[in-house]
């Protein structure tokens, strides 16, 4: 068993490989601790143990990365939260706000033989419900697609959602009345780059997203 899997370490080092991962995210100590809801200083001492543990590379004031240790245990836990969420919202029918939170809680006490029977009993799904590729137990991803956020998407095109990204209750709730779901086809309207807002049709219905928002929603072009 993995000495290193307290809960605190393993949000942190997911946080890391997921925001390495996306774009328009950084990972330097400050965008860590507002994420994980801790004091920057926290995140410094928290990047400090585990640069001594060989899981992430710290070096003051630049952005932190995992080394090849900490992106395993990354796509470990990764892998626990993505098949939790597909079970509680496939099985359960919980919103996708939910499964979010109820996933961090249990990714935390979840052995790798419990994993197993929950992967069985999906099918092996490659995807969440979120649109996130699943790591399979060799921390492998099945490729998702060429996906990129609407707040980088150009203007005049048509795109489908392809990932719904993030832990906020308001934005899940809005994307659900708006009928923002993975599938859904969209024509972004406009960019407007000094204020900072994203214009879109679905449906024939214009909606304006600010810019945290439209960080969150990925799709790819038709």
């Amino acid at each position: 068993m993995n000495t290193y899997n307290s809960a605190s370490v393993e949000n942190f080092i997911k946080t890391i490989y997921q925001f390495e991962d996306r774009e328009d995210f950084d990972t330097r100590s400050g965008s860590i601790a507002r994420e994980l809801g801790i004091t920057n200083a926290a995140t410094t001492d928290m990047a400090r143990k585990l640069a001594q543990k060989k899981l992430i590379n710290y070096e003051k004031y630049k952005e932190l990365s995992l080394t090849e240790s900490g992106k395993k245990l990354a796509k470990e836990i990764i892998r626990k939260h993505r098949l939790w969420e597909t079970f509680l919202h496939e099985v359960l029918g919980l919103t996708l706000h939910e499964i979010h939170r109820e996933a961090e809680l249990l990714e935390h006490a979840t052995s790798g033989f419990l994993l197993d029977k929950i992967d069985r009993f999906l099918g092996n799904p490659s995807l969440d419900p979120h649109g996130e590729p699943i790591p399979d137990k060799n921390g492998d991803f099945q490729p998702a697609g060429e996906c990129l956020s609407l707040s980088a998407a150009i203007a005049g095109n048509e795109y489908e959602i392809c990932r719904l990204i993030g832990s906020n209750k308001e934005f899940y709730d809005f994307c659900s009345e708006n009928r923002l779901h993975i599938g859904s086809q969209l024509r972004l309207n406009n960019q407007y780059i000094q204020s900072k807002m994203t214009e879109i049709i679905i449906q024939e219905s214009k909606l304006l997203l600010n810019a945290e928002w439209s960080r969150f929603i990925f799709v790819k072009t038709l």
